[in-house]
C-alpha cells in the first residue's frame, strides 16, 4: 500500500475486516450473487398499444385509425401485437368495433394477433371473427377483480377454465394476465403469495405464458424482485412476462430487475399509450420505444425496428392530438 500509514493499512486489511466483522464475508458473497447478472440474449416484445393502450381513451378512436396503427406496427418486426378486446361494449365502449378491427387488419405471417376474451361469449365472438390466439385476465386483488370483471377471483378462475379448455380443444393458444401484481388501487399492497396463487392456477389450466401486471405503476425494483422471486417458485421463468405502467417512473427499472432475474418477455405500448379504465390514477404503459432503446443499449436483440415504432407512435399521437409519452421519441424529435 505504499506510503499509507500503518493504522490505515490495518483498517483497510481484508483479513482484519473479516476478523473484526465475521458477517462481512457472507455479505460479500451475497452481493456477488445479487450483482452478477446474465441477461437474456433475446427479448420478445408484446405490443399492447392497440388494445390496452387505446381502451382508456375517452373519445372513440375511429376503426380505420386502429387498423392503420396495427398495420404500421406489423411492419416493425414485432412478433406479437395485441389487437383488440372482445368485451361487452357496455363496459368498454372503445372496443365495440373488435370484429371490424380484427377482420380489417392486414395480417402478416410472422406476427401473432391475440385478443382479450374475458368469458365464453367473448371467446366465441373472437373465434367467429377469426382470432387464432386469445388472452384471459385475472387479478391478484379480490376487490379489483369484482370491480373489473364483476366476479370474485375464484369465480373468474371458473370462467377462465371453461375458456382455456375450449381453446385447447380448438388448438388456440391462451395467454394469461394477472393484474395488480405490485399493488391495487383499492387494497393497496398485494402480497406476492396472492400473485403466485393466481398465476399458478392460470398456468396449470393451460396458459402458455403469464403476464404479471403492475396495473397502477406503483411497483419498485424491490417489490418486483420479491414478487417474481415468489412466482418463480411455481412457474418456469420462460413462461413469465412483465407488464409495467409508468405512473411513478419506475417501469424501466422494474423491467431491468425482471431481466436480471431471467424474464425475457416484456409487454409495452407504442408511445406509452394506456391506463386502466378501472384503476384510477393509472398512467400509460411503458413505451415500446423506451424499452427498445434500453434493450439495444444493453446489446439485447429484439428483432424490432425502433425507427418504425417511433413512426407508428407519431401517427397515433398526431391522430389523438397529444404528445407522445415516449422519452426516446421526444428526444429524437428535439435532436433532428
Amino acid at each position: 500500500m505504499g506510503n499509507v500509514p500503518t493504522t490505515v493499512k490495518h483498517c483497510l486489511s481484508y483479513k482484519q475486516i473479516i476478523e473484526d466483522y465475521p458477517w462481512f464475508r457472507s455479505w460479500l458473497q451475497e452481493e456477488k450473487i445479487i450483482t452478477k447478472h446474465d441477461y437474456p440474449e433475446f427479448v420478445k416484445i408484446v405490443e399492447v398499444g392497440p388494445r390496452d393502450g387505446l381502451q382508456n381513451e375517452k373519445e372513440i378512436v375511429p376503426t380505420c385509425v386502429k387498423i392503420q396503427l396495427i398495420d404500421m406496427l406489423s411492419t416493425t418486426g414485432l412478433s406479437v401485437i395485441e389487437a383488440t378486446s372482445f368485451v361487452s361494449s357496455k363496459w368498454v365502449p372503445q372496443m365495440a368495433d373488435h370484429t371490424d378491427v380484427l377482420q380489417g387488419i392486414q395480417k402478416m405471417p410472422h406476427v401473432r394477433y391475440p385478443v382479450l376474451t374475458p368469458n365464453m361469449q367473448g371467446f366465441q365472438d373472437a373465434v367467429a371473427a377469426g382470432a387464432t390466439e386469445v388472452a384471459v385476465f385475472g387479478s391478484a386483488s379480490e376487490t379489483f377483480s369484482r370491480r373489473n370483471i364483476n366476479c370474485s377471483i375464484s369465480e373468474s378462475m371458473l370462467r377462465f377454465e371453461e375458456v382455456i379448455s375450449t381453446a385447447k380443444d380448438r388448438q388456440i393458444p391462451v395467454r394469461g394476465y394477472v393484474s395488480c401484481a405490485l399493488g391495487c388501487p383499492h387494497e393497496g399492497h398485494i402480497e406476492p403469495s396472492q400473485v403466485a396463487e393466481v398465476a399458478k392456477k392460470l398456468h396449470e389450466m393451460g396458459c402458455y405464458e403469464i403476464s404479471l401486471g403492475d396495473t397502477i405503476g406503483v411497483g419498485t425494483p424491490g417489490s418486483m424482485f420479491k414478487m417474481l422471486q415468489k412466482v418463480m417458485k411455481d412457474i418456469p421463468i420462460n413462461a413469465l412476462a412483465v407488464h409495467c405502467h409508468d405512473t411513478y417512473g419506475q417501469a424501466l427499472p422494474n423491467i431491468l430487475t425482471a431481466l436480471q432475474m431471467g424474464v425475457s418477455v416484456v409487454d409495452s405500448a407504442v408511445a406509452g399509450l394506456g391506463g386502466c379504465p378501472y384503476a384510477q390514477g393509472s398512467s400509460g404503459n411503458v413505451s415500446t420505444e423506451d424499452v427498445l432503446y434500453m434493450l439495444q443499449g444493453m446489446g439485447i436483440e429484439t428483432g424490432v425496428n425502433l425507427d418504425r415504432v417511433i413512426e407508428a407512435g407519431d401517427f397515433i399521437c398526431n391522430t389523438l392530438g397529444r404528445r407522445t409519452n415516449s422519452k426516446v421519441a421526444q428526444a429524437r424529435r428535439t435532436t433532428l
